[in-house]
């Protein structure tokens, strides 16, 4: 039975702010809470090297992405190309650990031929090609447009190196088929997102403001803030807080033309918690179905009333119930923020959202990849 394991992860995983590091460092953390010896290996580009990560590994590897044209003139995708390293071969030669490539973007060298007897573990995030195709289809800027667009392409194609590997980890079961469908050969299991949360922590009685949150920087949160401030923010008269990463400028100036909505930029990890915890209301949206959208565990797990649409549901197996509220259209949001806003959020409602939740505990599905490692 191994107790030691080798993560490769596409950027440094602390500070824990955002969807993919969120996966990564609770994963971590969890893995060292039950015994397991992480050597972590990550790439680095704009983030500090972390003393907390050393915390919970045993080793921790830096390697600088090589970003630039030169890595983008490539038949493989940029993203895989800037994060080719000899280096991170010799280290992982050095052991003989089961190998966990955190993403498509790690996975340059699932096909190299040193590492054919090794076990090597694919962790999704997104069917990647699908999610640079939409981003590319909403990006309003012509040349990043386009570039998504080859980069969509180059995924597609490189995905084939996954049947290399000897599993696959799914983080929702729609891509779960996906895999299954498209690699048969390789094992693949359901593995939901690591997250922070230990136990639901909402909080009875009323919130006093209704939140929109994520990394305002990706076209998927902007466009998303951007659909909700035009058909259903600026339709009611309650407060409205925007939280999250580098807004774009389009977004600052149309949040400012509304005296209800107000934008909490870059906020510490402390003042998002309590902008979740003193909330009435979560609205979530997404023209995207891919993945797992890990704010949807966090305001589920700290939050009151969370209103969403189908999509952000797609693969969890999370139905609509009393305090978690399917809406689709524009009116189905302003309807349902209408009826919960003024309704305190009692124990039945966290009664139920334990049980929504109990697929999700990190205790349980640390060890479910303890287990299929050692099977």
């Amino acid at each position: 039975m191994t107790k030691s394991i080798n993560i490769v992860s596409f950027d440094v995983p602390y500070p824990a702010n955002y969807g993919g590091v969120i996966d990564v460092f609770y994963k971590i953390k969890n893995l060292h809470a039950q015994g397991v010896k992480v050597h972590l290996h990550c790439f680095q580009y704009g983030r500090a090297a972390s003393p907390e990560l050393e915390k919970y590994c045993e080793k921790v590897f830096y390697y600088p992405r090589k970003t630039g044209l030169f890595n983008n003139l490539s038949s493989l995708p940029y993203t895989v190309k800037s994060r080719v390293s000899e280096e991170l071969a010799k280290n992982l030669l050095s052991n003989d650990f089961p190998i966990l490539f955190e993403v498509l973007h790690t996975c340059y060298l699932l096909d190299d031929e040193r590492f054919k007897d090794r076990f090597k573990i694919y962790r999704h995030s997104n069917i990647e090609h699908e999610y640079y195709d939409h981003l590319a289809k909403s990006e309003k800027n012509n040349l990043k447009r386009a570039f998504l667009k080859i980069e969509a392409r180059r995924l597609k194609k490189f995905e084939k190196i996954i049947e290399n590997a000897n599993l696959i980890l799914a983080v929702n079961t729609s891509d779960l088929s996906y895999f299954k469908s498209n690699y048969p050969k390789v094992r693949s299991e359901y593995l939901p997102s690591f997250h922070p949360n230990d136990s639901v922590a909402s909080r009875e009685g009323r919130g006093n403001h209704i939140l929109y949150h994520g990394n305002l920087s990706i076209s998927e949160n902007y466009l998303a803030a951007d659909w909700l401030i035009k058909n259903v923010f600026s339709k009611i008269n309650f407060p409205i807080n925007i939280a999250g990463l580098n807004p774009p400028d389009f977004l600052v100036k149309l949040i400012s033309l509304h005296k209800n909505i107000s934008l909490i930029e870059n906020p510490s990890d402390t003042e998002m918690q309590s902008l979740v915890e003193s909330a009435q209301i979560h609205t979530l949206f997404t023209e995207q179905a891919t993945g797992l959208k890990l704010k949807l565990l966090n305001v589920l797990y700290g939050g009151r009333f969370v209103l969403c649409n189908t999509a952000m549901l797609e693969g969890t197996g999370f139905k609509g119930n009393s305090a978690l509220l399917i809406c689709n259209t524009a009116n189905e949001f302003i309807k349902a923020i209408e009826t919960v806003y003024s309704i305190p959020f009692g124990k039945e409602e966290i009664k139920i959202r334990e049980k929504l939740v109990e697929n999700f505990s990190n205790q349980k599905n640390t060890e479910k990849l303890i287990n299929l490692i050692n099977s």
